[in-house]
Order: structure tokens, then sequence, then C-alpha cells
């Protein structure tokens, strides 16, 4: 049962050199409430957190109080003596540190100076993963955890410092079915103990399903808080995009013949015996439970993982890819799951980013650049995949996630891809930005390009896909046309251990 409000936050603002990112914000959270905070990516909702979390000033005249009582963070350290912890989107984890010093670092930093009592450490962090149902050895490297462990560990993080508010952003992105449940039981948990919940999610079923009351931002100012009895999916979704979105309805484009066959393709101790056939126009699905194999296949044929045994096919041609380079030069393009750290050069523009793949084409005599083929090369992509705003000297890190996306996908596209291999597409996209990246994929298959896509999101897959592979523990447990795929068949086919039924390809 929630309380009185623990912190209320008034006229909340925040200007950056030609952008308004928060306006006049009010609102407040309650003691042992989850508040659910939603909005299109660029809505204001990251600079909201950092402003919760110290690591950002609001403007003046902004007021934040904490049981009543007003309060100023300078700094990210202050934030956590006033027990608010945060856990980000990007996780902020350090890879080559264990998983001991991860969780304890910032206890380690608000103690400045004192001998660390590490048994106690140890204590505190097996007793935070115990609130997550996680056994993990506390001497592991980060970086030898999966992405989903990494989640969880950094959310452990958060409960060290017994925080009376927890702000999650997007802690879901990268949880199996399992995991979220589990992670939804620790949160009802700490609802119970009086404990406040800031949660972030794009995934609007995650929203109803563990919320209390919701509030959306758009274009930086506050639109509403509602109890989520009071709204229906569609009406959330109005509140959030001030306009009316077309949501895509899977149609059939015509297939061609087959442009990928992947035949035995193996790697101990992540896939086995991995066989299909992609066809020109088609998007084949690959969807199962976190860690079945799915990325590690797909690195597998992109260069990035060299495999045990097994063989491609590229037109009918076999292909030894043991690189990144050859497999673009084959025709082949990836799109990774983390397009910041594996798709983006961070602190460099939009122009950087969508014509990194193709200077060779901009280079005049002695070698040099020339800036009118770079800004037409780029304005034609800008057009293309509608990327907004459309400013080609702005920082890539200041757009939002859904534009940084189609900014990927404008880098690879540019060299003509005939497979496209998409990891995850529209992990972490507000609902607008997911509809349009739909639809994008839609079209791209439609000029012929073959398409890959790995998901977790079983309503993307079967509003998108022609044809479902699932896999489990490392193999293809089920293949699905189309016409035969429902959620609950796809979710048997990833957890039972009996065969099911297959459709011919």
């Amino acid at each position: 049962m929630t309380g009185d409000s623990f912190l209320q936050l008034e006229g909340i603002s925040k200007t950056y050199p030609g952008v308004k990112a928060l306006d006049s914000v009010s609102m407040d959270i309650r003691v042992g409430e989850v508040h659910a905070l939603v909005g299109e990516n660029g809505a204001g909702k990251s600079t909201l957190i950092k402003i919760l979390a110290g690591a950002e000033t609001p403007d003046p005249g902004s007021r934040i109080r904490i049981d009543g009582q007003p309060v100023e963070f300078a700094h990210p350290l202050e934030a956590l003596r006033a027990r608010i912890a945060v856990t980000y989107q990007d996780l902020s984890l350090f890879p080559n540190l264990s998983v001991l010093e991860n969780i304890t670092i910032s206890r380690e930093i608000e103690e400045g100076g004192r001998v660390v009592d590490w048994k106690e450490m140890r204590e505190t962090a097996r007793a935070a993963l115990g609130r997550l149902g996680l056994e993990i050895d506390l001497d592991t490297r980060l970086a030898d955890l999966s992405v989903a462990n990494q989640q969880l560990v950094a959310i452990a993080r958060g409960l060290v410092h017994d925080a009376r508010l927890l702000i999650l952003d997007e802690p879901t992105s990268s949880l199996s079915r399992g995991e979220i449940e589990s992670l939804f039981r620790v949160i009802a948990t700490l609802r119970g103990e009086g404990v406040s919940i800031l949660f972030i999610s794009h995934k609007l079923d995650e929203i109803f399903a563990i919320a209390d009351r919701i509030t959306v931002l758009r274009d930086g100012q506050h639109v509403g808080t509602y109890p989520k009895e009071d709204l229906t999916e569609e009406q959330l979704i109005s509140l959030m995009v001030g306009r009316k979105l077309r949501f895509i309805e899977y149609e059939q484009n015509p297939i061609g013949s087959p442009i990928l066959e992947v035949k035995g393709l193996s790697k101990q101790g992540n896939f086995a015996d991995i066989s299909f056939r992609l066809h020109r126009g088609e998007i084949l699905g690959i969807t199962g439970l976190v860690g079945a194999g799915r990325t590690e296949v797909a690195q597998a044929i992109f260069g990035r993982l060299v495999p045990d045994r097994g063989e491609v096919y590229l037109e009918g041609q076999p292909i030894n890819v043991t690189s990144t380079a050859q497999a673009v030069e084959a025709g082949i393009a990836y799109i990774p799951e983390s397009r910041q750290s594996q798709g983006l050069f961070l602190g460099k523009t939009l122009a950087d980013n969508v014509a990194v793949t193709r200077l060779d084409t901009m280079a005049g005599r002695f070698k040099i650049i020339r800036i009118d083929r770079l800004t037409e090369h780029v304005q034609h992509w800008i057009n293309r995949l509608s990327i907004r705003p459309p400013y080609p000297r702005m920082l890539i890190d200041q757009f939002s996630g859904g534009n940084q996306q189609k900014a990927v996908l404008a880098k690879w596209l540019a060299y003509e891809p005939k497979v496209l291999i998409v990891d995850e597409p529209t992990n972490g996209i507000d609902v607008g930005a997911k509809s349009e990246i739909h639809q994008l994929l839609r079209d791209l298959a439609a000029s012929g390009i073959g398409i890959i896509m790995i998901s977790s999101e079983l309503p993307e897959v079967l509003a998108v896909c022609d044809r479902i592979l699932v896999m489990r523990r490392g193999r293809i447990a089920a293949e699905f046309a189309r016409e035969d795929a429902t959620q609950e068949r796809i979710m048997n086919a990833a957890i039972l251990d009996r065969p099911l039924k297959e459709s011919a390809s």
C-alpha cells in the first residue's frame, strides 16, 4: 500500500544550449509505490533521471523535496546519501573489475579513504544478489558474465545503499522472461518494505503489469500522472506521442530465391548444428530465451566468431568468413544489439557515423575527402530514413535511441548489403520509433534484401517476420511458418524439452 509522498518535484526545468530538455515538470513519488515514467525518446526522461541522481543540476527555480524538506544535489554522492540509487540503461559498470567490486564500488567511494572491510563488503554484496535470487561468484570478472547477469549486478549495486528510491532505467532490456518475473518479485518485495521504485521502460505490457501510477512526459513537459487503472494501452500511447500511430500489421512480401544458406554451423559452448536458408525479400526471425545462442550464430555468420565447423553459402557459393571485413566485402551487414557500445562512434557527429563505411567513395585527388560528396551522402540517408533532427553536425550522443538506430542502419545500408542481420533492433526504443523501424525493415525486405532479425519481443517477431526459428540451448528447437506461429507455440518451443512439429521451410 502506498503512502505519503517521499519525493516531490516542483517546476523542474533544464536548458542546454539550444534545447529545453525539461520545461517546468512537477510530480511526486509516494512511499512504497512503483511509479512508471514513460515518454518517447527525447521526452526528457533521461534528463530527469540525471537530475535525481545528482549528475545534472536543474535550472534556477526548480525545487526538489524529500519528505517535504528541500534538497539540492551537486554530486551523485549526495543523491546516494539521500538514499536515491539509479540503475542506468547503459549499466555504467566496470567490465574488468570483479562482481564484488562493481557492486560495492560506490560504497568504497562514499566512505572515502577508510580501510575497506572486504569481509563486510562480501556479505553486503552477497545479500544484495540474494535479494535478486542470484548466485554468482563474487570474484568473477564482470565481462565474463552474460549481459542479463550484468544487468542484475547493476541493480544489486543500487540495493547496497539501502535505497528509499530505486530508479530502474530499462531494467529488463536484456533479461529473459524468467529473469523479468524474478525481478518483478523483487520489486514487489521492496515495495512492501516501503521502498519507492521509479520504473522507466518502453515495454508497455511491463508498465501495466508492475506500476501503480504512470507519469507521461512529452517534449520535456509533464502531460499528466495517472493511476494505471485509468488508462488503456492505446490511451497511454496517445498521451506519449501526441499523434496517431500506424502500427505495422503483418503482410507478406514476395519471397525470392535463397540468398544465404547455413549448414551444420557449430561452435563449442555456444551453438550446434545450425542449418537454415534465408531468401531474398524474406525477414527470418530468430527468437528464444536470453542465452540460447541467437547472437552467437549471427556473429559467426558475420565473422565476429569463428565456428568450429559448418558451411555458409551466399548466392549459392561457399564463403569462408573469418573477419567482419570479409563479411562486409561479401555483402553481409550486422546491426548489433548494443548500438552505443558496438554500433556507434560516441562523441562523433551524425555525419561521421553515417559516412564512415563509404569514405572511400568521397575522396577526391590526393585521397582528400570532398565535403560536397560527404554532405550529399549524409543528407541522402537523413532523408531516406527520416533521421530527426536532420542536423549532420549534431553529436550522435544527443539523438534519441530510435534515431541512433537509424544512423547505424544508414551506415550499413550505404554498403548495399545482400543480407542484413539485426540483433534486437528496437531495444530501448520508444513506441513511435519502434513502429518506424518495423516499417523500414519491411520496406528493405521488399527491395530484395534478405533480413535475419533476432528479437526477444514476440509481438515484434509476429508482426515483422515471414518465418521464425526458435532456439533453445544452442540449437534450433522449432521452425514456424508465419501463419502457424503464435506466442504460446513459440514460448513452448523455447522452454520445453519435448520436440514440436516443425513446418516446412
